[in-house]
Parts: structure tokens; C-alpha cells; sequence
């Protein structure tokens, strides 16, 4: 079996790629999208984009602010 990033012999190590590099290689693609397969649907875009508004809407982390749990320790 050949690496699927240089086409070198498989490293049983780091299988099914020849090295650490290869591996990272792969993962970096994977975490940066580059494997990601893109929507041509335009429902999906417009879904995304409405989730983010309402996403800012409340805040970075997520929630509205409205009400805070006494059982939180509070940040200042």
C-alpha cells in the first residue's frame, strides 16, 4: 500500500501513510476543509447564514444573556 499524500511505501508506524509528516499533511487537509465537498444547494447557504445571525444575535458564546445560573461561579 502507498501513501495517499507522496505515493511512498506505507510505514507500518504511521499506516496508511510513510511518516509522521504524511499524517499531519492529511490532518491539517482534513481540519482545514480541504476534503470538505461543497453544497451548490442554495437552501443550505441561506440555513448557514440565518444560524449565524441568530448565533451574533445572542452573543459569542451562544447564549442570549437573559438569565444566569446561580450554580455558575460568575467571571468578572
Amino acid at each position: 500500500m502507498s501513501c495517499p499524500i507522496c505515493d511512498k511505501p506505507s510505514a507500518p508506524a504511521y499506516r496508511p501513510f510513510c511518516s509522521k509528516r504524511c499524517a499531519d499533511v492529511d490532518l491539517a487537509k482534513w481540519l482545514g476543509g480541504g476534503y470538505a465537498i461543497p453544497s451548490t444547494a442554495p437552501e443550505d447557504a441561506e440555513d448557514l447564514a440565518q444560524a449565524l445571525e441568530e448565533a451574533l444575535e445572542k452573543g459569542e458564546d451562544g447564549r442570549d444573556g437573559g438569565t444566569e445560573d446561580p450554580d455558575l461561579p460568575r467571571l468578572s
